[in-house]
């Protein structure tokens, strides 16, 4: 059907060598129609047990996702699938996104759960990092009330250095451009308006930072 996500055979051929094959509940013929029911959950935004029949019972799909997110399999395979051009430049940002009410509940409590109030009601807040192609890099769960500069320099310090860090003026804060100066990168930041020393700002480099595709 038309409104189904399955992986082409060429995304096949790259996920197949990640998979774990020794892991419980992880059978050879089945892993493509079971990723792909993931994919297909995550890509449109239905309830686990809203997911179609075609790719399985709803509950093998979602014991997958939990099991290998809780075991840190699919953060693995993304490290391992993506090609960084992180040696120029990378841009960071954030995006919110409304957490379903079946969300409440978690083990841990909201904040374990990343789910926060803000504004927009229970929130969660994705923040993201691109690299020049505008590929995803690195990411980070949060809170929705969670402030954009919070967790920048944890999430940038996991990758390669760069040359240029890009952000918007939520990100202006001296503790982060002296935290990515230290690693010998150019922080391409958009100065706040109310900033009375105003550093330098390379405004055709930050022309760039819509690489990242959160907004």
């Amino acid at each position: 059907m038309s409104n189904e996500y399955w992986l082409s055979d060429q995304q096949w051929v790259a996920i197949e060598p990640l998979i774990p094959l020794k892991r419980r509940g992880v059978k050879p013929g089945r892993n493509r129609q079971v990723i792909s029911g993931v994919l297909h959950v995550l890509k449109f935004g239905c309830r686990w047990r809203d997911c179609p029949e075609v790719y399985g019972p709803h509950t093998t799909i979602y014991n997958r996702f939990n099991r290998w997110s809780k075991a840190g399999i699919w953060a693995s395979m993304l490290h391992r699938l993506v090609t960084m051009e992180a040696a120029d430049l990378q841009c960071i940002d954030s995006t919110t996104s409304k957490a379903h009410r079946c969300s409440a509940g978690g083990k841990g409590g909201a904040d374990t759960q990343a789910i926060g109030r803000s504004r927009g009601g229970r929130t969660t807040k994705i923040h993201a990092v691109a690299d020049r192609a505008g590929r995803l890099i690195a990411f980070d769960i949060t809170p929705g009330q969670r402030g954009d500069i919070r967790p920048a320099a944890a999430l940038l310090a996991t990758l390669p250095k760069p040359d240029y860090v890009l952000a918007d003026t939520a990100y202006d804060g001296d503790r982060l451009r002296q935290s990515v100066e230290a690693r010998g990168a150019t922080a391409v930041i958009k100065p706040n308006p109310t900033r009375k020393n105003v550093p330098a700002f390379d405004k055709a480099v930050y022309r760039l930072r819509n690489l990242v595709g959160l907004n």
